[in-house]
């Protein structure tokens, strides 16, 4: 789990009610359009880039686009990246956070319609699922077996159908905020974090999206790394699912 002081980042004055978190490690090629995209699709909210360690002109070029931007030194990783922004959403008292990509894939127009699901629904978060409907791109062949191993994995631990647990595009309520901001998995956290919500009384709800492929940059996880990652993911979500979580649950 990620540690890190607040003096360690930059806090900006004129917080909104809802803050989009764009984790961005050397997507240079599109991050602008990224950051665009969101100020035009949901003006109403704060857009915070958090620059993990990149190599390339990332943080530059969505600082020029128009987002806040936090510059991490090294690279911490997505776990490490995502929880930064939870971080500054809960020392700035947002009621909201997202999560949305900064290669492209996800649909900045979406984010009022799940931001109204969570408000409508109670639930903790929104999970933008691209399997509900089937629209869109799917994934490859060999990473929705993956998924759908995932799927069923979770769903057997937390005792409820989860259709597509490693989607990033996630929406967030105060309670939940806290809680990342506290304890967030490091490696390839999706999955994981499902199973953390659960395990201190939290709720989600999957709600469809539609989903691009990466239109900029590479994934890092190759083919190679698949079982590899498959591996580690599973072990963790049963690691995640043995902690007992009551002092977290008391602060919530």
């Amino acid at each position: 789990m990620l540690n890190m002081t607040f003096d360690q980042m930059t806090c900006f004055p004129g917080a909104r009610e809802a803050l989009i978190i764009v984790p961005a490690y050397n997507e240079a090629e599109g991050i602008a359009r990224v950051v665009n995209e969101i100020r035009t699709r949901a003006p109403y909210t704060d857009v915070l880039v958090v620059n993990d360690g990149s190599r390339d002109a990332t943080g530059r070029l969505a600082e020029e686009a128009g987002a806040l931007v936090i510059h991490l030194s090294t690279n911490l990783g997505i776990g490490g990246a995502v929880q930064t922004g939870y971080r500054y959403a809960a020392e700035n008292g947002y009621r909201y956070a997202a999560q949305i990509d900064g290669d492209g894939q996800h649909n900045p127009a979406d984010f009022g319609r799940l931001l109204d699901t969570l408000r409508a629904s109670g639930a903790d978060m929104i999970v933008g699922s691209r399997f509900l409907t089937g629209e869109g791109f799917q994934s490859t062949f060999a990473r929705k077996v993956g998924i759908d191993l995932l799927a069923g994995l979770v769903s057997g631990l937390i005792g409820r159908k989860v259709t597509d647990p490693t989607s990033g595009y996630r929406v967030c309520g105060r309670r939940t905020i806290e809680l990342f901001a506290r304890d967030y998995p490091t490696d390839y956290p999706e999955v994981e974090a499902l199973v953390l919500m659960d395990n201190c009384g939290l709720s989600f709800v999957e709600t469809p999206v539609v989903m691009s492929a990466r239109k900029t940059g590479k994934s890092s996880i190759s083919a190679l790394k698949s079982v590899y990652y498959m591996i580690k993911v599973t072990l963790a979500v049963f690691m995640t699912r043995s902690r007992k979580n009551k002092e977290l649950s008391a602060q919530l």
